[in-house]
């Protein structure tokens, strides 16, 4: 697939041009995106790829702008994410039953955060679940609690967010004060007993090939899990459940009521047990 003949430079223009070029290319209804897919997958048409590309491009603009607070060039995140949106449209099965932004935006934001996490790389953020989801939703919670400043947590906020995160206090506060401004001295203490500097923290700024590989073949696994787990729900489990769970605006109960012309309770039902079906469908793959 070539990349430079589906996506405008963003250089060329600035960024507002490019948002109002993307803004041209025309959205695909299901049939055409069924059908273009099709004749990707199975003729490598690279023109029928490149209006499923360019047809969601500004489905990766939405989610970069999601990613701004972490202080990164806007046109350096699009840039990833659209990465991300062309190894969807390589990968994309229309037989699957999802529609090409639902598979799509796994994608994007998994590469959009790859390279938040790289470039925070000089101090080390930490590789497991928790740690990431720490970093990437500190922010927002520190703003639900008004917390907004660049000081120091209060006790009770650092054990709020600990609780909701399930990570230990000393990984929130070691995570805010690297979040709240990159001019710390390498010889002040990581935590406030003074045990240990930042400097012990410092890492390689690039990952090796074990690790790079590691975390590829960790993402591709669970993007294969989540697809065959929702292959085993029938057509309405599966609507409902990406209508609720796995769009960037849920739809809500009352317009799902409407649309299937019955309770929103109903609807309810029918999402958790989805939900359940596809959690203990995971639970079986993962390796143990």
């Amino acid at each position: 697939m070539k990349q430079g003949n589906a996506i405008p430079v963003i250089s060329q223009d600035g960024l507002t041009g490019y948002l109002q070029r993307i803004r041209s290319y025309p959205m695909l209804p299901p049939e055409e995106e069924t059908s273009l897919a099709e004749s990707y997958r199975d003729n490598g048409d690279e023109t029928a790829a490149e209006k499923m590309i360019t047809s969601h491009l500004r489905l990766v603009a939405k989610i970069a702008m999601g990613y701004r607070g972490y202080g990164l060039p806007i046109n350096e995140l699009i840039s990833e994410g659209n990465v991300g949106l062309l190894q969807s449209v390589k990968r994309f099965d229309p037989d699957r039953g999802f529609r090409l932004a639902t598979y799509a935006m796994w994608w994007i934001r998994a590469a959009i955060q790859e390279y938040i996490l790289h470039s925070w790389s000089l101090v080390k953020m930490g590789t497991t679940a928790s740690q990431k989801k720490l970093f990437f939703n500190l922010r927002r919670l520190k703003s639900q609690m008004q917390a907004i400043d660049d000081g120091d947590l209060r006790a009770e906020q650092v054990e709020l967010i600990a609780t909701k995160l399930n990570v230990s206090e000393d990984d929130v506060i070691m995570m805010n004060r690297r979040l709240a401004g990159p001019d710390h001295s390498l010889n002040a203490p990581v935590r406030m007993d003074g045990e240990g500097e930042w400097q012990d923290w410092l890492e390689s700024d690039e990952d090796s090939q074990e690790t790079s590989y590691g975390k590829r073949e960790e993402f591709l696994l669970r993007m294969n899990m989540l697809k065959s787990a929702m292959s085993h729900l029938n057509d309405r489990e599966r609507d409902i459940l990406t209508q609720r769970r796995l769009t960037e605006s849920p739809v809500t109960l009352e317009n799902l009521s409407m649309a299937y012309g019955i309770s929103r309770e109903r609807i309810r039902q029918i999402e958790v047990r989805a939900f359940e079906k596809i959690r203990k469908s995971i639970h079986v793959e993962l390796p143990h």
